[in-house]
């Protein structure tokens, strides 16, 4: 079996992060309208503006194996780094994943991200990978942090004006 395919498979037997937790500061729910996966995901974050910190991703993941160990490569390549280097690793996985195969993805940016290279080209199973993903974000804004790689704002700061 492929390397990467065993990572897959090991991400979705044991899923990294899973399970809801607090503290959070927002909570999403999303459906893949394509499939049926769903995911419902937090977001904890710590600081503000350049410095705030993804301190903890936890999620409850319902779907297949690729929606399953997307999620858990999110929450294991994310954790721990500020929102503009979360950012790009979310960037880097987007832009692999909608390659059809062009971009076989950066180890350095995306670490077991890389094992999805190959669902890029197939476009059902690309919307699987990214469900994670596309709730993280959702998560970020609804917490109130910008998720624009050049500027992070301090949460909730849009009301402030």
């Amino acid at each position: 079996m492929d390397l990467y395919q065993e990572l897959i498979l090991e991400h979705s037997k044991r899923p990294l992060h899973a399970g809801l937790r607090e503290p959070f500061e927002a909570q999403v729910h999303h459906v893949n309208p394509t499939c049926g996966d769903e995911v419902t995901l937090r977001v904890h974050v710590e600081g503000s503006g350049s410095d705030a910190v993804v301190k903890d991703i936890s999620y409850d993941a319902l779907g297949c194996s690729i929606s399953t160990a997307s999620t858990s490569v999110l929450a294991e390549e994310v954790i721990g780094h500020t929102i503009a280097e979360a950012m790009t690793t979310h960037e880097a996985m987007r832009a692999m994943l909608t390659s059809k195969g062009a971009d076989p993805g950066d180890e350095e940016v995306i670490g077991d991200g890389v094992a999805f290279a190959g669902v890029s080209k197939y476009p059902a199973r690309v919307k699987c990978a990214l469900l994670g993903w596309m709730a993280f974000t959702d998560a970020l804004h609804q917490a109130g942090h910008d998720t624009d790689r050049s500027t992070t704002s301090t949460p909730n700061s849009k009301d402030e004006s």
